[in-house]
């Protein structure tokens, strides 16, 4: 039987995506369905949960805590087992955890079974993205890894409405049949990923290169003797034999010491991109996200049923609005979105904070319409993070590393983002119970503090090729870029366009196959650039 089962192409590619975002989905509905269950009557009981909300806090967090070990291991065994085989060996560990939860009748079963779960998770979210970049078209990448994004959004609405259903059938399957559906996209996976293309650019980084050669070219639907396939072979082997002789090792990282690359200041850039995932996390999307029902009961007095069917509905709302960051990522430019985003977020979770306030303020005569226009600012506070925060965040670290720190970067950006997700998760049941009302304070002041700092310290990387940035930051050294016209354009500064068109011509004067391949590259990358170029 042919490879793939005779597909190439774009149904290839399809087959790609399906198993990346069906990963991402997973991720999504692991990341919302505890959300339901911790506020499900037969779960508290299972594991005598009353009026222990540390003790509650701490089960749905140490999840994050495997997560983040998972995310350190994809660095650590990402290249030795390859794509593919790490994301099995993270399907594989999810479904031990999973099945621990499944059948847990203990505190001490259900940790670990939240930790080995979370674990299989941090492998697969830090390596399905790598995946499916390494396994497209350059002109179909970036819309297919924000489907992906997208996915994460529709697997937590599903959990959402999931708890939701099954909360009518009370007892043990009000809980455990929901943690038992995380198998409908563990056997997907399972289904899918063994007979799909490793990547081509481990495989050459493997000295594979033959191998490689044939997925390129089962991926373009052509053979391996095409012109654009030995071009791109040869582009993927210089760029692994740069990042073999450029590579920064953690303990030169730590030390402060950057060998060749130290004038591209890397660890300014790698701290810019731990710090988007840290900022996303410090904005509180997980104290709604894990506990939305928690906030409804307690902070705004609903009952077990309507909060469960508002956090439902709250997440459609999310997962429709994320649509908006599709088109305009590129558009309005990073800065602008995390900032326009962050000032939406910190005036959402004002009027939560003084609504809230005069709902619990005892003897006030309207508590229950305060309680209930609460609501709305919740859901609102979606709409802006849906927009801005969502997505920015896991793309910046990708871009800002120069390339001999991206891997590196995307890695400890994601370790951060689940440690940050853990301290936030671990915190929110015993802030709502000590500190009420005043506890919606700490996110007002995180959001509104993001603001400045994208403004003062974040240099705008849409509309421009990861060598303009790494050129950027060869050329400047100051820290703070709000005045720089060149840092903070949404658009690709006239300067870089010039460059890139003056080296295009310089190399396309050689042969005049040159110039026929270089159309070819232009014109799968799209139209913006052949358009400039007509121009000029």
């Amino acid at each position: 039987m042919a490879p793939y089962f005779g597909m190439t192409g774009a149904k290839l590619t399809f087959w790609v995506t399906v198993a990346c975002a069906t990963d991402m989905t997973l991720f999504g509905y692991d990341q919302g369905v505890f959300g339901g269950v911790v506020v499900t009557p037969d779960y508290i009981n299972v594991m005598g949960l009353q009026n222990n909300s540390s003790l509650l806090g701490t089960i749905t967090a140490i999840y994050d805590i495997g997560c983040f070990f998972g995310a350190i291991a994809a660095f650590v065994v990402g290249e030795p087992l390859g794509r593919k085989k790490s994301i099995l060996l993270g399907t594989t560990i999810m479904s031990i955890g999973a099945i621990l939860q499944i059948t847990a009748w203990s505190v001490p079963q259900m940790i670990v079974g939240r930790i080995v779960a979370g674990i299989g998770n941090g492998i697969n979210t830090a390596t399905a993205p790598v995946w499916q970049g390494e396994t497209s078209k350059a002109s179909w990448r970036g819309k297919l890894i924000v489907i992906e994004m997208i996915m994460n959004i529709a697997g937590f609405s599903l959990s959402n409405w999931v708890t939701y259903g099954f909360s009518f059938a009370g007892g043990a399957i009000a809980w455990r049949l929901p943690l038992a559906m995380q198998f409908i996209f563990i056997v997907i996976l399972y289904a899918t990923v063994p007979w799909l293309p490793e990547s081509p650019r481990w495989l050459i980084a493997k000295n594979r290169i033959d191998e490689a050669d044939k997925i390129l070219a089962d991926l373009e639907a052509t053979d391996m003797d095409d012109p654009y396939i030995i071009t791109q072979s040869k582009d993927i082997q210089w760029a692994v034999n740069f990042e073999r002789e450029n590579s920064v090792g953690w303990m030169d990282l730590l030390r402060g010491r950057t060998g060749d690359v130290g004038g591209t200041c890397t660890i300014r850039r790698f701290i810019l991109g731990c710090g988007s995932q840290a900022m996303q996390q410090l904005s509180g999307i997980n104290v709604t996200s894990y506990y939305l029902t928690i906030v409804f009961i307690d902070s705004v007095g609903l009952s077990n049923t309507m909060a469960r069917l508002l956090a439902a509905c709250n997440s459609v709302s999310y997962l429709l609005f994320s649509f908006i960051g599709i088109p305009n990522v590129e558009r309005w430019g990073r800065r602008k979105m995390m900032m326009y985003a962050a000032a939406g977020q910190a005036f959402c979770y004002l009027l939560i904070t003084v609504l809230i306030r005069y709902n619990e303020l005892n003897g006030y005569a309207h508590r229950t319409e305060v309680a209930k226009a609460s609501i709305a600012f919740f859901f609102l506070y979606y709409v802006f993070f849906g927009i801005g925060w969502q997505g920015v965040p896991w793309l910046y670290p990708t871009e800002i590393n120069s390339l001999s720190m991206r891997t590196k970067g995307a890695a400890a950006g994601t370790a951060t983002n689940w440690i940050f997700n853990f301290m936030v998760v671990e915190i929110t049941p015993i802030g709502i119970d000590s500190l009420q009302w005043k506890f919606y304070i700490i996110w007002t002041v995180f959001n509104a503090a993001f603001v400045p700092i994208v403004y003062f310290f974040y240099p705008e990387t849409a509309a421009r090729t990861l060598e303009d940035l790494d050129r950027y930051f060869t050329e400047n050294k100051n820290i703070l870029v709000f005045r720089d016209k060149v840092a903070t354009s949404s658009k690709r500064p006239e300067a870089m366009i010039n460059r890139e068109i003056d080296e295009v011509r310089r190399n396309s004067s050689i042969r005049s196959v040159d110039v026929s391949e270089a159309a070819r590259r232009v014109k799968r990358h799209g139209g913006d650039r052949r358009a400039e170029c007509r121009r000029r």
